[in-house]
């Protein structure tokens, strides 16, 4: 018997290791959720994809209950939110971001035209929780505890709910309507309502009133003061107490000309609030540029368009009778405005101070246990509780951007973590999904669409009066801009990975639930993987 020749080539082992017939599977592809970057943007933490995915299937009163489990005021945010899950949008990257706000104004509007309601809340838990202050933040939590089962009283301060949403924000952005109906809704879920109630003693109001738990959301109401010399001069006064004035239907008497000194949202609202009242020239003075100015761009150019003049890299020094004296800085080399010493004056009968707000936290300085930063804010844990055991605070009350959007969405999380303490339960929840960037996209999918815009009062006529400047989209042109939305990391059942699977190995399980993978089949080839649009299949290494 002859052994084999060296040359002769060994046989495949058949049975071990990669050296077989056939395909070998390193990877396989699996469905997965990404976080959309519109949701991860929002402030009140809303699931927009999904309620524009509702407005798609044309099933409008479900996208806005979608909606409204996380922000009960839908007409209201399309108004005055600043979007930013539209700065973050991917579809900015193909033409231009989807209209978020728009068709939330859309669904808010028309859930208010067909009176629909929220869910009644579930059995009551027993608990009573107290809130402080019935803006945007407060309205939002005590919404959010009466859905876990909780009985809730709102007091306020002042004459009507609402805070800076009704004193604040003016009638031509937010019509008081639609506030009202928002806010009508809240209360017919048990949420009791205490009006023209001043809080001087938490402890006590927690004592007599046997609450559980306490949340304290007293918006900026207090305007941060300059000291402005003047002789005979006519009168400076605060833009919130301006504001607030107006919105209560007074019409103070601020002659032809006013300046409004300062560069923010609020300086624009007093602003184009002065032109309705009739000044005939209004101007905005600020320090720094107008690229370094706070108030959002847009705010800036309808102040511009309702004719209003913007000074830039001036301070007011002095106001003496009709004239006022400001000097004109520079920026240093880092950027920080400086005087030079050269003066212009300008004309003006009043001038209206928006330099900021601060909340009077004066009531919670007697409360043991409660810290303040150095700013005046209160100190609150991750689970947004003071010092204190069973006080909560959240909105302008605490360090953060002070804007609806942000208040709404710490009442929300307020809410779950006063919840969770009622309940002795852990608060945490899972991390989050990772963001579905635009990288990740397959855009040959998707056609261009050109954005459909809301229609606008013409800048000469909004002056007039406190009307609506900016109106609604239509129910055609609503539904289309939902199309429009790209549904980042999220399946969107286009059975695009049912027909580029050359082995059958996809499966599809009806309308609304997906599809699986027959791994029996799969060779992970990865062509579903390669032409999903929206990133809804990963390729992870096979498992050991």
């Amino acid at each position: 018997m002859t052994s084999l020749r060296p040359d002769v080539a060994q046989l495949p082992d058949l049975l071990h290791g990669h050296a077989r017939a056939g395909a070998v599977r390193e990877r396989r592809p699996e469905y997965v959720d990404l976080l959309p970057p519109c949701n991860a943007g929002c402030p009140a933490g809303e699931d927009i994809q999904g309620w524009l995915a509702h407005m798609q299937a044309d099933e409008p009163e479900l996208a806005w209950r979608a909606l409204t489990a996380d922000n009960p005021f839908a007409a209201i945010h399309g108004r005055v939110c600043y979007h930013p899950c539209e700065s973050v949008c991917n579809r900015a990257n193909l033409d231009s971001a989807v209209s978020i706000h728009s068709v939330e104004r859309y669904l808010g509007d028309l859930a208010l035209e067909r009176q629909w309601r929220f869910e009644p809340p579930p059995a009551p838990s027993g608990k009573r929780v107290l809130v402080i202050g019935a803006g945007p933040s407060g309205l939002s939590a005590a919404y959010h505890l009466a859905r876990l089962g909780h009985a809730v009283e709102i007091r306020d301060a002042g004459p009507e709910p609402g805070g800076m949403m009704r004193y604040g924000i003016p009638a031509y952005r937010l019509p008081r309507d639609v506030l009202s109906g928002e806010l009508e809704r809240i209360a017919a879920m048990g949420v009791r309502f205490t009006a023209n109630h001043v809080v001087s003693d938490l402890d006590a109001e927690r004592r007599e009133g046997a609450f559980d738990a306490v949340f304290v959301a007293v918006g900026a109401h207090l305007s941060k003061r300059v000291e402005i010399p003047a002789v005979d001069a006519g009168p400076i006064v605060d833009a919130v107490s301006f504001l607030r004035d107006v919105a209560s239907g007074e019409h103070p008497v601020i002659g032809r000309r006013v300046a409004v000194y300062g560069g923010g949202n609020t300086a624009m609202d007093a602003a184009r609030t002065a032109r309705r009242l009739g000044a005939e020239e209004t101007l905005v003075v600020y320090r720094r540029t107008r690229e370094q100015m706070p108030a959002l761009e847009e705010e800036a150019l309808d102040a511009e368009r309702e004719g209003i003049r913007l000074n830039w890299l001036r301070t007011i020094k002095t106001f003496e009778g009709p004239e006022l004296s400001v000097e004109v800085m520079e920026l240093d080399d880092s950027g920080f405005p400086q005087p030079t010493g050269r003066f212009e004056t300008l004309a003006a009968d009043t001038v209206i101070l928006a330099l900021g707000q601060e909340t009077d936290t004066g009531f919670m300085r007697t409360v043991p246990g409660v810290e303040f930063d150095r700013d005046g804010t209160v100190q609150v844990s991750n689970a947004m509780m003071t010092g204190a055991a069973g006080v909560f605070a959240g909105g302008d009350m605490v360090p953060s951007e002070r804007t609806v959007t942000i208040g709404v969405g710490h009442g929300k999380r307020a809410a779950r973590e006063i919840d969770a303490w009622l309940r002795d339960l852990d608060g945490e929840r899972p991390p989050k999904h990772p963001v579905a960037t635009y990288e990740m996209l397959n855009l040959w999918y998707f056609g261009d669409a050109a954005r459909r815009r809301q229609p606008e009062v013409e800048p000469a006529d909004r002056v007039a009066a406190f009307g609506e400047v900016v109106g609604g989209l239509s129910a055609k042109d609503a539904k289309f801009e939902s199309h429009r939305c790209l549904s980042c990391g999220n399946c969107i059942e286009c059975d695009g990975c049912l027909g580029a699977c050359p082995e059958d190995a996809v499966i599809k399980l009806g309308k609304g639930h997906g599809y699986e993978f027959n791994y029996g089949n799969c060779t992970g080839c990865g062509a579903c993987y390669e032409q999903c649009p929206v990133h809804s299949i990963e390729m992870t290494p096979e498992p050991k």
